[in-house]
């Protein structure tokens, strides 16, 4: 479980958004600018500051991918799960980086290296499998390719 930031600090982002039209989701972006996840102790000061309730603050994180609830690693490692890429190889590929660094969907290695996350489109469906590290996407991405990233990252 990782610290949570100081109450005080996430009071002052909801303030800061709460006055907007649909105020949720660029609460919880700042959060997660500020902190790098929407930390646990936010979650009742959303509800109470916009009169929601915690089923409906849990549907719209979960709905989106990028929201987190622990840090990321120093890296991200984002491997597409769309079509195109699932028929050039990219299941498998995504399945022996899993085994590979010893993790599930939206696991950080121990180290605190990687984070490794599902995205469904990069956009490259000409160049499938595509990966996407950090802001850099990768197309034609093969074991081979995948192991060398994995090395420069430090997994």
């Amino acid at each position: 479980m990782t610290n949570s930031p100081p109450t005080d600090e996430i009071i002052a982002i909801i303030d800061a958004h709460k006055a907007l039209e649909g105020p949720l989701l660029p609460i919880l972006h700042a959060l997660q600018d500020a902190f790098d996840h929407i930390p646990q102790a936010a979650g009742p000061l959303i509800c109470d500051a916009l009169n929601i309730s915690r089923a409906e603050l849990h549907g719209v994180i979960s709905f989106y991918h990028d929201f987190r609830d622990a840090p990321a690693g120093r890296h991200v490692l984002k491997i597409c799960r769309a079509e195109a890429c699932q028929a050039v190889g990219g299941k498998a590929l995504a399945e022996e980086t899993l085994a590979k660094l010893g993790l599930d969907w939206h696991g950080t290695t121990p180290g605190g290296a990687v984070t490794i996350e599902p995205v469904y489109c990069l956009g490259l469906c000409a160049c499938a499998p595509a990966a996407m590290v950090d802001d850099r996407v990768i197309g034609r991405m093969d074991s081979a390719k995948m192991q060398t990233l994995l090395e420069k990252v430090g997994a």
